[in-house]
This record gives C-alpha cells, structure tokens and sequence, in this order.
C-alpha cells in the first residue's frame, strides 16, 4: 500500500487511541528511519526509548532470527536457557535478587504492585504527583494525570499521591497500612523533570527506618539511558524492586520486576503467558551485550552532556527555550510555549522530536548517537527556533 492507502485504512481497522504524525515509517538504520516514500529523518525520539541500540541493529536482528527458527515461545512451563540467561545478566547488573519476567512497563509496574502487598501484607502505595507508571489498571491508579484515568474510574483504592521531589511530604502521608512508595528517579511523561541529587539517597533511608518498600519505576530511566545501566546507580542506592522495559530488547517487547533477595511470588502468585519468551529474551541478551562491547553507558553520558551544553546555548539565543534539563541521553527542552508546532517542524526538516506536557520537547536517541548526528539536529532545532 502507498502511504495515503495506510493512513485511511488505519483510520479505519484501527482504534484512534494515538495521535499519529502524518508519515509512514517504512524502515530504519541506526538513528536514522525511513519513510516510505524514502524520506529520511534523524530520530532523537528513539522508539520513545525503546530503540537502544539503534534500528535495524544487526546484532539483534541476527539474535532474533536465529532464536526463531529453534523457538519462540513455550510458556513458563518449561524451562529456557535465553530467559535464564538474561536473569542472570539483569540480577548483576541490578545489584537484587530475582526476576519476573512480562511484555511491558505497565505490566511490571503491576507485578510490583501485586509483590508489594503481598510481601508486606499491607495495602497502599504512595505514588508522587505527575507520575506517570502506565495505562493498565493497577498502573493507572498510581499515575498521576486526571485525563488519563477520568473515563476509566473507579481506580484501584489505596493510592496517595505526594509531592515529587519531597521526601517530607512522603513521612507525612504514611499510614500503617503503607507498602511501599513508588517512583521514577526522572520522571519522563511529566517533562523530564530531575529531583535533587540527594532525594533518592533520602528516600531511601526514610523508607528503610519505616520498613516501606521503595519501587523504582525504571521503565524509562533504565537500560543505560542515563550512562548508567539503572539510574539509581548514580546515588550508590538500592531500591527493594525495580521495573524495566522500553529499551531492554532494542524495541521488542519486554518488561521485567527485579526484587532484592527474600522479596518474592509464591507459585501462581502471578503470571505472563509470554512473559521472557524466547525471542524476547534473545533480543535483550543481544541488546545488553552490544550496550557493555560498545560502552554505551559512558557514550550516553558523553553525548548526552554535550548536547545540553550546546541546547543551552540555544537557550541563550532563543527567548522561546525556557530551560534545559536532563541526565544522559533522556533530555527535556522547555520552551516558552506550546512544542507541538515545532516539533512538527522539525519532523519537515527530516528530525523526529516528541513534544509531551504541552511545552517540553523529549529527546531520548539511541544510545549510539554521535556527536556528527547531534549537530545536525542542533542545526535543524535552531533554524526550527528562529
């Protein structure tokens, strides 16, 4: 089909739950896609995380075909060396103890819910304003925006949100009923919004004193997207569990729960018919060996402090850009006035920003981007600017 013939047909087989960009992306090379009538663009939105490694990876594509044509997925009722061997990597990595394994964030958001309670016994969670842990229901009661959840209410009881950014208003709302506190160490859908350095290490030592459960929501943050491996690591912390996805498979889909040892499920606690299939595991043991072989963690903490140099200098040459914030390579520019319009913009001139909360462009690139490809964007986003 031409690209006029896809757009009607989504229109009408699929339900309109995405505000889509008016270009069909047929394929793509490292941080670059291809529409299909061949038009070029440099992706800085990166799958919204998902592509770590950049697209048409030849590593992954080479993993995922060979696990393919052995197995794709025989439920959890058997055993798999891919998944095992991916639980191994991620409990080192992590510093924790074990792994349940899912299809999403969302998902691994629910399973720590669910782990919480039933490891305290306890019934409710504090979740931070603005947060945003997923659109599933247990997911959804902890996310913080009205217009997310206002159709779909009743939400799960239990739920209190605070402050982000505030460990005092954390002590305020605790209750004996609290399991644990949930949070994102950036919180991404709210405009990359970055705590104080200290506010993780904090925390975490309230939530220790009080035997409350700390859930680090690293859906976003994780897979080196900030130059470490989690983001949590920069504080020399440990949470009792942590979610992953996005970027863990290079764009397949994967989630997975990491808990500290002694936090765990029972047999038939929970469950996920392909939850660590083969080929997604397959997919993430590829994407996290090509993260370590290139030294991918210290590029996104390269790349990602000279693009906020050089966005600030932006900043000082536009009255349009208000502030530049970020760790890595999960960057925020705030402007001065709605994004849409420029992030539109920019999508002419071959760039792919995305624009969330109204006013604050997200850039979350492959994690092998180099300094040759930021310039180009720069260029772009600067004669976009003026």
């Amino acid at each position: 089909m031409d690209s006029k013939k896809i757009i009607e047909t989504e229109k009408k087989c699929i339900m309109q739950t995405y505000s889509r960009s008016s270009i069909v992306i047929d394929h793509g090379k490292g941080c670059y896609v291809f529409g299909k009538d061949g038009k070029k663009y440099l992706d800085l939105f990166g799958g919204l995380a998902t592509c770590s490694i950049g697209h048409g990876s030849k590593k992954v594509a080479e993993a995922v075909c060979n696990q393919a044509k052995k197995l794709v997925n025989v439920t959890n009722l058997y055993y798999t060396e891919p998944q095992v061997i991916l639980a191994k990597k991620l409990v080192k990595l992590s510093g924790l103890g074990k792994c349940f394994f899912c299809n999403s964030g969302a998902e691994a958001n629910e399973a720590a819910i669910k782990l919480a309670r039933k490891h305290t016994g306890k019934t409710d969670i504090i979740s931070t304003k603005h947060a945003f842990h997923g659109r599933t229901l247990g997911a959804l009661s902890a996310t913080w925006k009205e217009k997310f959840k206002k159709k779909f209410e009743p939400t799960l009881p239990g739920f209190t949100f605070v402050d982000y950014n505030n460990v005092e208003a954390t002590e305020n709302a605790i209750t004996e009923k609290t399991a644990a506190v949930i949070v994102e160490p950036i919180q991404g859908e709210s405009g990359i919004i970055i705590p104080d350095e200290d506010y993780l290490v904090k925390l975490k030592k309230f939530c220790e004193e009080k035997n409350i459960l700390l859930i680090l929501d690293e859906v976003q943050t994780g897979t080196a997207r900030t130059g470490k491996f989690f983001a949590y690591l920069h504080y020399n912390i440990k949470p009792d569990i942590v979610t992953l996805a996005k970027g863990l498979a290079n764009g397949v889909p994967i989630g997975v729960t990491i808990a500290k040892e002694g936090i765990d499920f029972d047999k038939s606690d929970h469950a996920s018919t392909f939850g660590g299939n083969n080929l997604s595991c397959a997919a993430a043991n590829a994407t996290i060996d090509f993260i370590l072989e290139k030294n991918l963690m210290e590029n996104a903490a390269k790349q990602g402090n000279y693009f906020m140099k050089k966005l600030n200098e932006l900043k000082n040459k536009h009255d349009m850009v208000k502030e530049v914030r970020g760790k890595g390579l999960m960057i925020g520019v705030e402007l001065n006035a709605e994004c849409k319009d420029i992030a539109n913009k920019c999508l002419e001139k071959g760039l792919l920003v995305n624009c969330v909360s109204e006013k604050v462009l997200r850039f979350l690139p492959p994690l092998i981007i180099t300094k040759k490809e930021l310039d180009i964007a720069l260029n772009i986003l600067e004669g976009v600017l003026g």
